[in-house]
């Protein structure tokens, strides 16, 4: 019978094994859904990627939407080679972290939009986080478009279903999808705003509240999460705007007053936003003054109690010079006529500091 090496009759070799190949992940792990809609409804059918635009193009009529959820490289790749998407857009919805942008690459259409999600907290001052964000690419083309949602709360299941109730919107193809994505995200920017603006007003009547504990740190740490939903809102603008005068043939002309209402609620979000961060930033400026003037209220405290404990430390420290001929030093009554006239000068101070609100 043969007999097993020892490990140490291994050492010295090369016992590396082969890299063990990765398990295909199942098309139901990373596409939330896959429809055909015709003449606005949903074909009864469940379709693949490719039965479905297969189905479109032999019917010469309606679209494909496939919702995709934070795929990796391998996972969309089947897709952008069926839809034909560019590879540079495909990096992008893969990576995310991307700005709000509109390209165009040929015939497909490339949309990042942000979206953001409130964090409930008991308050402002207690909370490390108050804004999520995360992020939905579309590709638009003629006869499809395909979502990737990156971020847990920005599910589309339910706005699909809204979409499905109402086949007259469907009609419009694609754009409407996109628009309806778009209309979803700003109406929720309009939200987030409102919870904003509730913690800010707790905020500002913190800061102008007598013995208030609020410290520059909380309201820096609110101006940080602005920023974040700012710098998700503010970029969208342009996008929305080209779409609304016309950038690409994809968006038909009924879809786009549409995009111009969205960009109208987008402009409200943006100024809120703007103010929200100039208000901040007077909070701020009030709360270091705020500090400032306590401090200098302190300073004027202990200049003060200084000022009283000098007048006993500059008379013990003449008399403790231990000199034989000193005013009063052999007198019965010295001590407590010198204790006398430490007393009532520290008093004096005392009543002077107090007069003037040093004390």
């Amino acid at each position: 019978m043969p007999t097993i090496p020892s490990l140490s009759g291994l050492r010295g070799r090369n016992t590396r094994q082969p890299a063990v190949g990765r398990i295909p992940v199942p098309m139901s792990a990373y596409v939330v859904d896959c429809a055909v809609y015709v003449d606005g409804k949903r074909l009864p059918r469940r379709f693949t990627h490719a039965d479905a635009i297969a189905e479109v193009r032999e019917r010469g009529e309606g679209f494909v939407w496939i919702g995709l959820f934070e795929p990796d490289d391998e996972q969309i790749q089947g897709i952008a080679e069926t839809f034909g998407l560019h590879e540079l857009a495909v990096e992008d919805a893969v990576c995310a972290h991307q700005r709000p942008k509109l390209e165009r690459y040929d015939e497909t259409l490339f949309m990042v939009l942000k979206t953001v999600r409130y964090i409930e907290h008991e308050s402002p001052t207690t909370a490390n986080e108050i804004v999520e964000t995360g992020e939905i690419m579309a590709f638009l083309g003629r006869d499809f478009v395909v979502t990737v949602r990156h971020g847990q709360h920005s599910g589309l299941h339910g706005l699909r279903g809204e979409l499905e109730a109402d086949p007259e919107r469907l009609c419009s193809g694609p754009a409407a999808v996109l628009h309806a994505i778009a209309d979803r995200i700003v109406d929720s920017y309009l939200a987030v705003t409102d919870a904003i603006e509730e913690d800010i007003d707790e905020i500002e009547s913190m800061v102008f509240a007598p013995n208030s504990p609020i410290g520059a740190e909380h309201i820096y740490l609110m101006k940080r999460e602005v920023l974040e939903l700012r710098r998700s809102v503010t970029p969208l603008a342009n996008p929305l705007r080209r779409l609304a005068e016309g950038y690409s043939p994809l968006v038909p002309d009924q879809v786009r007053s549409y995009f111009r209402d969205v960009d109208d609620h987008l402009t409200t979000v943006s100024e809120r936003v703007g103010s929200f961060d100039e208000l901040l930033t007077t909070l701020v400026d009030a709360t270091l003054a705020k500090i400032t003037l306590q401090q200098s209220t302190d300073m004027r405290k202990i200049t003060s109690w200084a000022a009283i404990v000098a007048v006993p430390t500059m008379v013990v420290g003449v008399y403790g010079m231990n000199f034989d001929f000193m005013p009063e030093l052999h007198w019965r009554f010295g001590y407590p006529l010198v204790m006398a006239m430490i007393l009532v000068a520290c008093l004096i101070l005392y009543r002077t500091f107090r007069r003037n609100r040093w004390l």
